[in-house]
């Protein structure tokens, strides 16, 4: 056999045992706890290991001889055994010296002991173990090669496996498992191919790999072709389809499942759980509970913890914890994933004393993603401070930290704040770039929003997605056309490919710009379209006044199988209102709750007020507000006041209107602007004057309106009647001038 170059591995030994007495628990395993499977030493078994580690090795032989007398055969099997119970205790340097003063070994001794180092990670002692063994058989070579698969030196495991005599089913598992962990899944496969029998483990093992790997196409491939999956296999696929987010797909297979564990029903309940179906989490573990005699494991409740914390259920996310603590599942949390999930959970539902005192309770085991929680839990409730203080208390900080506390600061407005937290981070990445550039946006600060992009790019940081949809909507919210296309264009050159989320902001941001067309455009041309895209279509064409548009796309989207929603229509409601489609828009307000049980809101009751307005039916819309499900409050009165105007105008229902309204808000500016308009329109010029002095003597005063214009990135922002700005002559004198020549 050609010699193998192994590599040296190095493992910190403990220090020397100094054992006075021989019970098994004053003895040091040399080896980590989390890997040791205890097997119960007798009294016998405490005595030898004494003398081995005590090195009394004539005492120990002694002892080993007084064994009930045996044959050969049972002797050795007797002291196999005992080596196994040392090394499986921890005890692997007493193992060892059993081994050298055991008078008879066979095969199986010598691979205890090459097992013993494997499990231990003394792979170096184990390689030259291996080598000066005067025997090997499958198992051995078996071992040597689970020991180096594990501990990812695949390369040697490779090579051991290439000069392998002899394999059986389990050496080809422990390849292919091997390098399905070093990533080489291709390899792994060709290894996988290369089996003349394979067995159930085999299967899985390769479907398990082609699953946490995200390759679902080719699992899926091998399941199919799979004769008799079992429940792992069955449960690997579940579990690959909820993690790749394809959650229909994997709750269909778990459907057809016909065995189902406690592992299938988690890995579903946590499929829904973290694709944000919390309510199907809650749904499917009640008919855990109540359909099959299965009790749920700490996974289960981690998945069910994160459910409510989504849903926002913070009863049956106390009753979930109250269990826990019934069972001494917090108690026993090996990895703080519990509390690490019950933190986030009342973090996430403002319940900070509850979160505080799970943190505080688990001080010891530090962890970042629960200060981080509890950050964000404080912000989420408005105390800043309290935030501020655990943000400066806290030994360790990573980029989620500092990005919570810059973002909590933007929230309240506090942006100077922001900006000192963000100038001092140490490590500034694109998702800090992206919430500065958002803080600033949603204060109204869209000029240093631009500047702060142009640093960004400056910098080296590419923007992400989420960057560029910020700013676009920032276009759109502020109808800054050439700003909003200059962003679209930066997309092309540097983005290979649209999101959805990004098409859904260029549609926004054109329609909102006036540019309708390009909207449609983009709209046209996506391969795939969400509610939201079929939502900003349809509020686009509806606020150009374009109807028969609208509704073409409304069709549309009913064809393609997408069920619309409030917002949907409102934008058809809202078209309809605007372009007189009476009847039309009332077979759609009717359909709304009697086809596709959408209550209506109080949005869409005022637009069925513009609309009886707008065609002319004032008296009618004031039946429909008397009749209405629930006290109408002043945005139903306003709005019935607002369509006195069109056509004729109905002086008697703009009154008893007025008369509401102004009795819910005795100052409210557009009622008394609105009545004092229409009076004038009829020729009540009396009642004008005295409804105007009414309104001095209220102090209630109009709002100007205002226009603006974007020049050198920076906002122009002129009010009716304004000479604030500092080029008001200017502007007057050119706008007066224009006016002469024109005349």
């Amino acid at each position: 056999m050609r010699a193998l170059n192994f590599r040296a591995f190095s493992f910190s030994l403990s220090s020397n045992l100094n054992c006075g007495r021989f019970y098994v628990h004053r003895f040091k395993p040399q080896f980590s706890t989390s890997e040791i499977h205890y097997v119960k030493l007798t009294f016998d078994d405490s005595q030898i290991l004494d003398c081995l580690s005590q090195q009394r090795l004539g005492e120990a032989r002694g002892l080993l001889e007084e064994m009930p007398k045996r044959s050969f055969q049972d002797r050795v099997v007797c002291w196999t055994s005992l080596l196994s119970r040392f090394s499986q205790n921890g005890f692997i340097d007493e193992a060892r010296t059993l081994f050298e003063i055991m008078p008879e070994r066979n095969v199986v001794t010598y691979n205890a002991m090459l097992s013993g180092y494997v499990k231990c990670g003394r792979l170096s002692d184990a390689c030259r173990f291996f080598q000066a063994m005067p025997e090997r058989n499958v198992v051995s070579w078996t071992s040597l090669l689970c020991g180096l698969a594990n501990a990812e030196r695949i390369d040697e495991a490779r090579e051991v496996f290439n000069v392998m005599p002899e394999r059986n089913v389990v050496s080809w598992n422990s390849m292919i498992v091997g390098l399905i962990r070093s990533g080489q899944l291709d390899e792994a496969r060709q290894v996988f191919n290369e089996m003349q029998v394979k067995s159930q483990v085999s299967w899985n093992v390769m479907i398990a790999g082609y699953t946490e790997h995200g390759r679902m196409d080719e699992a899926r491939v091998l399941f199919d072709g799979m004769e008799d999956p079992n429940v792992v296999t069955w449960t690997s696929m579940v579990a690959g389809y909820c993690r790749a987010g394809n959650v229909q797909e994997g709750y269909y297979l778990f459907r057809k499942m016909s065995e189902r564990n406690v592992v299938s029903w988690t890995a579903m309940i946590g499929g829904f759980s973290w694709n944000g179906f919390y309510k199907e989490a809650l749904w499917l573990f009640l008919e855990m509970k109540s359909n099959h005699e299965l009790e749920p494991n700490g996974e289960s409740f981690i998945s069910l913890i994160y459910a409510c914390a989504g849903i926002g259920f913070p009863r049956v996310g106390m009753q979930l914890h109250a269990h826990l603590i019934i069972n001494c599942w917090d108690y026993n949390d090996y990895d703080g994933r519990v509390c690490k999930s019950l933190i986030h959970m009342y973090s996430m539902l403002g319940i900070m004393d509850f979160a505080w005192n799970i943190f505080l309770r688990n001080a010891k085991n530090y962890c970042i993603q629960s200060c981080n929680s509890i950050i964000n839990g404080y912000i989420r409730i408005g105390e800043l401070e309290k935030a501020q203080s655990l943000f400066d208390a806290v030994p360790v900080r990573d980029k989620i930290s500092w990005t919570s506390m810059i973002n909590g600061y933007f929230n309240v407005g506090q942006v100077a704040k922001a900006c000192y937290l963000f100038n001092n981070m140490p490590d500034v990445d694109a998702v800090a770039w992206t919430v500065m550039i958002s803080g600033h946006v949603q204060n109204e600060l869209f000029a240093e929003a631009a500047y702060l992009f142009s640093d960004m790019r400056a910098k080296g940081v590419s923007p992400l997605n989420s960057t560029f949809s910020v700013l676009i909507g920032a276009a759109g919210a502020m109808a800054y056309l050439d700003q909003g296309k200059q962003f679209h264009c930066l997309l092309m050159k540097t983005q290979i490919e649209f999101d959805l989320f990004l098409q859904n902001s260029l549609i926004s941001m054109y329609a909102k710009c006036g540019s309708i067309g390009d909207a449609y455009g983009i709209f046209s041309k996506m391969t795939f379209r969400d509610l939201v895209s079929w939502n900003s279509m349809i509020m686009g064409f509806s606020h150009h006044g374009l109807a028969s548009e609208a509704l073409e796309v409304f069709e549309a989207m009913l064809t393609s199988g997408t069920c619309p929603n409030s917002v949907t229509f409102l934008g058809i409601l809202s078209a309809c209102s605007h372009t007189g489609l009476h009847n039309q828009g009332w077979e759609l307000f009717d359909s709304m709750s009697n086809m596709f049980a959408i209550p209506p809101q109080l949005e869409h009751y005022v637009c069925m007020i513009n609309l009886l307005g707008r065609a002319g039916k004032v008296e009618e819309a004031e039946e429909f507000v008397l009749k209405l499900p629930f006290e109408p409050d002043r945005s139903i009165w306003g709005a019935l006041l607002g369509v006195c105007g069109f056509g004729k105008i109905n002086m008697g229902v703009a009154r008893r209107a007025a008369k509401r309204l102004l009795e819910l808000d005795p100052l409210n500016v557009p009622a008394h602007v609105v009545l004092c308009n229409l009076h004038a329109s009829i020729g009540l010029h009396a009642e004008e004057r005295l409804l105007r002095k009414e309104m001095e003597l209220k102090r209630v005063r109009k709002v100007p309106g205002c226009s603006w214009i974007l020049l050198k990135g920076e906002p122009h922002v002129f009010f009716s009647g304004d000479r604030i700005h500092p080029l008001a002559e200017e502007i007057l004198s050119l706008l007066f001038g224009i006016k002469d020549k024109s005349q």
